[in-house]
């Protein structure tokens, strides 16, 4: 499975529940990648989409510790381990990590390949946060892009590969 994500230059991904940065380009390149795929994710990215409705042409996959949670077109799961059920016979590079914080940090380790949209731009009180691959002896940097220039902020697409699988 693989992680996608856009982080500022301190690897925050998210403030008061919302994400950092709106790039239409990064937005583009979100939908390429992971069309046709699954994606794991946590309610409050979930609820974090236009009208809380999952993503089309793409399986919604949610983590949540709410019992009771239910959204039509989603599959969900008490727990990040209990993806792996639902998961276990897909081609593993056509499934995505999408966030939030804490769904990162439990499902990080058994990711093949990061793809992190870069921003070069500090966010003041972000409260969520992405690891950063940067110091982890487990990831390497496999390439980047050139800079991207869009509505004042710079930006790469980068990608990285966990070396610990």
């Amino acid at each position: 499975m693989n992680a996608i994500v856009i982080v500022d230059r301190n690897w925050a991904i998210g403030k008061d529940n919302g994400l950092l940065f709106s790039l239409p380009t990064d937005m583009k390149y979100f939908r390429t990648l992971t069309s046709g795929g699954t994606l794991l994710m946590g309610r409050r990215t979930l609820d974090s989409f236009p009208g809380g409705k999952p993503l089309p042409n793409r399986r919604n996959i949610v983590i949540t510790r709410n019992p009771d949670f239910q959204r039509d077109g989603v599959e969900v799961v008490s727990d990040p381990e209990d993806c792996h059920t639902l998961i276990s016979q897909l081609p593993q590079e056509k499934v995505w990590v999408i966030g939030g914080g804490s769904v990162y940090t439990a499902l990080l380790p058994q990711c093949r390949r990061a793809y992190v949209t870069r921003v070069d731009a500090a966010v003041e009180d972000a409260d969520t946060f992405f690891p950063n691959l940067d110091k982890s002896p487990d990831w390497k940097l496999v390439s980047e892009s050139e800079p991207i220039t869009e509505n004042g902020l710079t930006f790469r697409f980068v990608e990285y590969s966990n070396e610990s699988l």
